[in-house]
């Protein structure tokens, strides 16, 4: 009996099933059958324990995931673009293998907003990426909603910021002095906690309006040098210095002045109203105090 209903669940394939879908798993798993599609073979055994049936194929060989066609009719997509280009040449894959009809629910980021200068949005602002990371993301998502539109598929799209946890907190920045903008030269940044980001997205795969996008935030206000510094005080380590932009500059890489180059604040109201999410850590302060106890 147990073995008919676990082959009776509706199939969910997750593609990227890294942090962000490990966490996802216990949250899903019990309502159904979960494939885990991962390039690497000896994370087989892992994904099995976490519940999940893993699935071996590169998201750069298209050829490698022609059996994987049809397979499930729900489907996460975590997988980030390649590191070069234009274009999201992984997601133009994926829409290959994708049912009519299926229901998509994709992780995408906040930084296809560009520098909206300390600025308050909601999901109906422009698009306006200003860099080729961003651009990828502007482009698979254009991808998947071209596929939604021509395969009658429901897609929602999950707008993500600066992903943090117990093991993604900038420690080794903080340790190695990296400095940080000053205050007058310093960016709002946004942030979720890679547990709530799990939710939101199983909160998506029930309630999710189709063709929706939704900003996967929390509810922290707060400057990126501000959050160098709650992180410092929290773990006893010493504040990064603070530079002005142009001396910056001369400091950090190139990727790295990139995120100290935008600057927005981002609603999630659209969260909370349609998905009716509630975050477990609603604040990187409220994180950070229970850290202390």
């Amino acid at each position: 009996m147990e073995i008919r209903k676990k082959f009776n669940k509706p199939r969910l394939l997750i593609i990227g099933c890294g942090d962000v879908g490990m966490r996802l798993l216990p949250l899903v798993r019990d309502h159904y059958r979960v494939f885990a599609l991962t390039s690497q073979r000896e994370r087989f055994a892992e994904l099995r324990a976490a519940g999940a049936v893993p699935l071996l194929a590169d998201l750069d060989q298209r050829s490698s995931l022609g059996r994987l066609a049809g397979l499930a009719h729900t489907v996460v997509h975590l997988a980030p673009p390649a590191a070069e280009g234009e274009k999201d040449l992984r997601t133009r894959n994926v829409t290959a293998i994708l049912p009519d009809r299926a229901k998509i629910v994709y992780v995408s980021t906040t930084g296809v907003y560009g520098d909206l200068g300390g600025a308050l949005a909601d999901e109906t602002q422009t698009v306006a990426p200003h860099n080729a990371r961003a651009r990828r993301r502007v482009d698979a998502e254009r991808v998947l909603r071209a596929w939604a539109r021509r395969a009658a598929g429901r897609l929602s799209i999950l707008r993500v910021p600066g992903i943090y946890a117990n093991d993604r907190l900038p420690i080794k920045r903080l340790q190695q002095g990296t400095p940080a903008l000053r205050e007058a030269d310093d960016v709002y940044t946004n942030h979720i906690h890679a547990d709530d980001l799990a939710l939101i997205v199983a909160a998506a795969l029930l309630r999710a309006q189709p063709c929706r996008i939704y900003h996967a935030v929390d509810d922290s206000d707060m400057k990126m040098g501000d959050y160098f510094d709650a992180v410092a005080d929290t773990h006893g380590l010493p504040r990064p210095p603070r530079l002005p932009r142009a001396e910056l500059a001369q400091a950090v890489s190139p990727t790295l002045l990139s995120f100290m180059s935008e600057s927005r604040r981002l609603s999630n109201g659209r969260i909370k109203r349609e998905l009716g999410v509630r975050l477990r850590y609603p604040t990187v302060a409220f994180f950070l105090s229970e850290s202390r106890l």
